[in-house]
């Protein structure tokens, strides 16, 4: 629900794992195995963004089993 509430029209929506577990009172490794589950059931795939320094930034999540052309 958190990220079906953050994503735009199109299921997209890149908070951070720290945002995740701080907004919702749980710890990182409960945020990320979550993040697992939904993407071994197909309910959520990530892609990994770069800042322009090379650095990494927070994934890009998208939710795949909803539709969102009218969620929004």
């Amino acid at each position: 629900m958190y990220l079906r509430d953050r994503a735009d029209r199109n299921g997209r929506c890149y908070p951070a794992i720290g945002t995740i577990a701080n907004e919702l009172k749980l710890s990182r490794s409960t945020v990320k195995r979550a993040i697992a589950d939904l993407e071994k059931t197909g309910n959520l795939s990530k892609e990994q963004r770069w800042r322009e320094n090379g650095g990494k930034s927070s994934n890009m999540f998208y939710l795949t089993k909803a539709d969102f052309s009218s969620a929004k």
